[in-house]
């Protein structure tokens, strides 16, 4: 991975989300396997359709960037655009969808690293991940193994707020969980093995990366999501930089169901089923 040219910083104007704006915790098992949970709130128009046609096509798109020092008239694979730090790339592999969309049964790519600015390569990621689950709700991805299971799992859900009939924005929850589940001397090996890369300290730094991910969504997915709905080539300007807004603290939209489903990974036996791919288990 260290072989790899991480592109330069791309400084859009944006204020990035710190930490402090989401709920954040892991659940370590004694067998090695553990489980992450992490809640966003997303403001500024954005919602969970704009959300699932995103996820649909990310690492195919590129998005014509105009106005920027450095970047001006550059087409940047949508994927550097999500996270302007840490991204490299993502590819979709496999049976797609119509178009090149992405579908349950495909893989990703993906090569990035947990703040890169501060760490340089120290937490990369550099794998191809199968895609679960692909609905208007959610996605899932991860990895399982012949007769033990899932051995890492990473499934989103999001969906729309909203107070007396208005549209506040979108909910977005995340959950990890890393390792097999059983107690049996072969998981624990395998846990052992692969909590030597994706480690708690890992996912530490991952809590930033993907609070600056999710948040990046507030400065372009909006007017990107018209623009496609309208047919029009992707396309972003300085015009649409969410500086504009005012600046509010923000905090996860769901501070119940972060509770209660980290309650759920302290008290569960089975944590891969505990992290089921359907909308009812967040209901």
């Amino acid at each position: 991975m260290t072989t790899l040219q991480m592109p330069s910083e791309r400084k859009f104007g944006w204020r990035l989300k710190s930490a402090a704006s989401s709920h954040f915790g892991i659940v370590e098992r004694a067998n090695g396997q553990f489980c992450v949970v992490l809640n966003h709130a997303l403001l500024r128009g954005v919602s969970a359709k704009m959300i699932h046609w995103w996820f649909l096509h990310f690492a195919a798109l590129k998005v014509k960037v105009c106005g920027i020092e450095g970047f001006d008239g550059a087409h940047l694979p949508a994927y550097q655009l999500w996270h302007p730090i840490d991204h490299l790339s993502a590819m979709f592999l496999g049976a797609l969808g119509p178009g090149g969309t992405a579908k349950a049964g495909c893989k990703i790519h993906i090569r990035e690293a947990m703040q890169y600015d501060v760490h340089g390569w120290k937490y990369p990621v550099d794998t191809a991940l199968k895609v679960f689950y692909v609905a208007e709700d959610g996605w899932a991805m991860g990895k399982a193994l012949p007769l033990i299971g899932p051995v890492m799992m990473l499934r989103i859900h999001f969906c729309d707020v909203y107070d007396a009939g208005v549209h506040l924005g979108a909910h977005y929850h995340y959950e990890v969980v890393i390792g097999a589940s059983g107690n049996d001397i072969v998981s624990q090996k395998i846990n052992k093995k692969i909590t030597a890369q994706y480690a708690p300290e890992f996912f530490a730094a991952w809590q930033r990366h993907n609070v600056i991910e999710v948040g990046t969504f507030e400065n372009f997915l909006a007017p990107l999501y018209e623009q496609h709905q309208r047919g029009k080539p992707l396309e972003y300007t300085p015009d649409m930089n969410a500086a504009a807004f005012p600046d509010v603290p923000q905090t996860g939209f769901d501070r119940s169901l972060f509770d209660r489903r980290l309650a759920g990974y302290r008290q569960t036996h089975q944590p891969s089923k505990y992290q089921r791919f359907d909308q009812a288990s967040f209901l």
